[in-house]
């Protein structure tokens, strides 16, 4: 009997519902943080000052009033969301050594982490339909991409994002941890959360690989699949220079979509077959995959789409 209690005491002091969470820097690094913090500052500037200028643009500009910029208005209030999401644990962790996170916090953070990165996929989709539409059938351009369309496609995105991540969240609560809940990153990562646990984890991971179909799994193969429309059509009827010009109109596009599910990938291949790799590439590559599309998106649809360039030189430019 005495040996029951000692072994429950044992237990119960070695685990937790509610841990406190250590969040990682840069592994091997940690002395020279505050030089590292230096480029993470800029990337994290260039994010939030790109796409926001990028929204205001749109919002001032009645030009720009028109279904593409209304999706790339979209893709840019995501990726403000992805940076501002982990802004204050990434920053805090570099100049204040602030690695310590309630679970609660690190819940909050999951939730509009992937509810972003959800909506991001969401909206790349909407931005290939985007292209079909004004290729493929550009006399019917205006009447099927209108404003209640626009809406009606965009709060989908929205709702799936939410319906998606709360049973995840939820199937949290009855987990135990254990007092090593040391993560990987420098934020909270919900496959390395639940890989923390000493409870039971397949229905997390369940509900995991069904998010994963329902996002990833639908979103790829519909972009791919108005790409292969989209090259039908112009191969079909267009000459060689209207070939270019059309393709010229999707690069922006494609680069968005590239390095939005290239770092994804890498991640995810990183997390889950590379446990040998050296820590510091899997913390390199966890940030590349959250700042990479912020920082680029507004980068490449500035330099890429003309009335975009034009109005962002108009702003800062004025005559």
């Amino acid at each position: 009997m005495l040996q029951n209690q000692d072994t429950m005491e044992i237990l119960s002091n070695s685990t937790s519902k509610f841990p406190t969470l250590l969040l990682t820097g840069i592994p091997g690094l940690q002395s020279s943080h505050a030089w590292i913090s230096i480029p993470f500052c800029c990337f994290h500037a260039i994010a939030l000052s790109g796409n926001s200028m990028i929204l205001f643009v749109i919002t001032i500009q009645q030009s720009l009033h028109e279904p593409m910029y209304y999706f790339l208005s979209m893709l840019s209030a995501t990726d403000l969301g992805l940076t501002v999401s982990t802004l204050s644990t990434t920053l805090g962790i570099l100049w204040f050594d602030a690695c310590e996170i309630s679970l609660y916090s690190c819940i909050v953070q999951m939730f509009f982490l992937h509810v972003f990165t959800f909506m991001e996929s969401g909206v790349l989709v909407a931005m290939a339909f985007d292209h079909y539409v004004a290729i493929c059938d550009l006399l019917r351009y205006t009447t099927i991409l209108t404003n209640s369309r626009i809406i009606q496609m965009s709060l989908p995105m929205i709702t799936r994002a939410i319906v998606l991540i709360l049973p995840l969240l939820l199937l949290l609560k009855p987990l135990y941890f254990c007092r090593m809940n040391a993560l990987s990153y420098s934020y909270c990562y919900l496959p390395d959360v639940i890989q923390l646990a000493c409870s039971d984890i397949r229905a997390n991971s369940i509900c995991g690989l069904i998010d994963l179909i329902l996002t990833t799994g639908i979103d790829t193969p519909c972009i791919a699949l108005s790409y292969i429309l989209i090259i039908h059509s112009v191969l079909r009827i267009a000459s060689p220079e209207e070939q270019h010009k059309v393709f010229s109109t999707c690069v922006s596009h494609v680069g968005a979509v590239a390095i939005f599910y290239l770092p994804m990938l890498g991640l995810s291949l990183v997390y889950h077959y590379g446990r040998s790799a050296p820590r510091v590439v899997r913390s390199v590559m966890a940030n590349v995959y959250l700042l990479l599309p912020p920082v680029l998106n507004p980068i490449i649809y500035s330099v890429e789409t003309r009335q975009i360039h034009k109005a962002v030189l108009s702003l800062l430019l004025p005559k």
